[in-house]
């Protein structure tokens, strides 16, 4: 059975509860518009996803258990992407993984992925090159041979037109069946004549530091965290941090903790009974004293004040699982999705057809 559909989101909660091939934490580091459209088609083994991000953002990723994922620019034009700290080029692949990594991008940002069960993927390499993957497929980015990377940026091109523009031909099995079938072997045949893209020996230290860092707020997922105790629990000092987070994150530790607060606020604003607590509970409780100056950067933020989201009605505010009612089995979601293994990424899961700041171009 394969389905497809087109998203539009203004708000990044539903967004990262949407993807499909990874488990997200969006964090917005502009005071763009927060605006997002993913193209996504679906098939029993085949999942394509084509992504346009208007504002910058930094994000936590880590790929679904059981799938291998990659991803990759879609137009030469698009706004910088950094993965791990290292430039993503035209025509470079990134190998995820299932450990959390930071990627952090500018506004205007279009990019795509495709994955694929573990287990099929090495048969069908084999099938294809006469030889499993293996080890060889660990996280990482490539840069593949530029003509297999062209026809690679074409077909999945082809199929984000079709989910667009006619999402009725997606329904006829054979046609999504020979589109599946060349993009399968287009990719297996990229990541099989490959280049490794390698970072610096300081790349990789402070990818250790960034690790020790995201285990740290992993550890501690629903609190304010500040820079001294983290310095203190991973045992790094504050300058090295700083350098590892500047590459990392594009942003020191100290912004980004703020960032993460915030988000927590937001989080914790939208979860709450407005008749039971207050505002400034919520907002204090997460480290913020200057009250005035915290609802500015909120608004500025996400677009309204922290009083508005509070307000909200509790069918629009309070996080939910997607269930069968929510995404319609037709839709094809899972009814569950499990957490990855480390890093600080929770994503809320909400009914995407009622949460506002979402629509839906098409569902076929």
């Amino acid at each position: 059975m394969v389905w497809s559909r087109v998203l539009t989101f203004t708000d990044p909660l539903p967004c990262q509860a949407a993807i499909l091939s990874a488990d997200v934490e969006i964090l917005r580091t502009s005071k763009d518009n927060f605006r997002t459209e993913i193209t996504q088609v679906r098939a029993d083994r085949l999942w394509t996803e084509r992504f346009h991000v208007s504002s910058a953002q930094v994000c936590t990723i880590a790929s679904k258990p059981g799938r291998r994922s990659i991803a990759f620019l879609t137009t030469s034009n698009s706004s910088r992407l950094q993965h791990c700290g290292i430039e993503i080029l035209p025509g470079d692949i990134i190998i995820d993984g299932f450990d959390p990594v930071h990627r952090r991008s500018g506004s205007g940002l279009d990019y795509g992925s495709m994955s694929l069960p573990m287990g099929e993927l090495d048969s069908l390499a084999a099938s294809i090159l006469g030889r499993e993957f293996g080890k060889k497929l660990a996280p990482r980015i490539v840069h593949p041979h530029p003509g297999s990377m062209s026809r690679l940026l074409a077909i999945h091109k082809v199929v984000g037109q079709l989910a667009h523009e006619t999402p009725e031909i997606i329904q006829v099995p054979g046609v999504f069946r020979a589109l599946e079938n060349e993009l399968v072997d287009v990719m297996i045949r990229c990541l099989a004549e490959s280049t490794n893209v390698e970072g610096s020996t300081r790349d990789r230290r402070h990818e250790a530091i960034i690790t020790k860092f995201e285990d740290f707020l992993a550890a501690n997922p629903d609190r304010p965290l500040y820079l001294s105790e983290i310095c203190s629990g991973i045992g790094v000092a504050e300058r090295t941090l700083r350098a590892s987070c500047e590459e990392h994150l594009g942003m020191g530790p100290i912004r980004f903790l703020t960032l993460r607060r915030m988000h927590l606020a937001r989080r914790a604003l939208l979860a709450a009974d407005a008749g039971k607590t207050s505002v400034t509970r919520i907002v204090t409780d997460h480290g913020f004293w200057e009250l005035g100056r915290f609802s500015v950067a909120y608004r500025t933020l996400f677009g309204e004040s922290p009083s508005e989201t509070l307000r909200r009605p509790p069918e629009t505010r309070s996080p939910r699982n997607f269930s069968d009612r929510g995404a319609q089995s037709r839709i094809g979601l899972p009814k569950s999705r499990r957490p990855p293994r480390r890093g600080n990424i929770v994503a809320p899961r909400f009914p995407i057809r009622n949460y506002p700041g979402t629509t839906v171009a098409n569902d076929a």
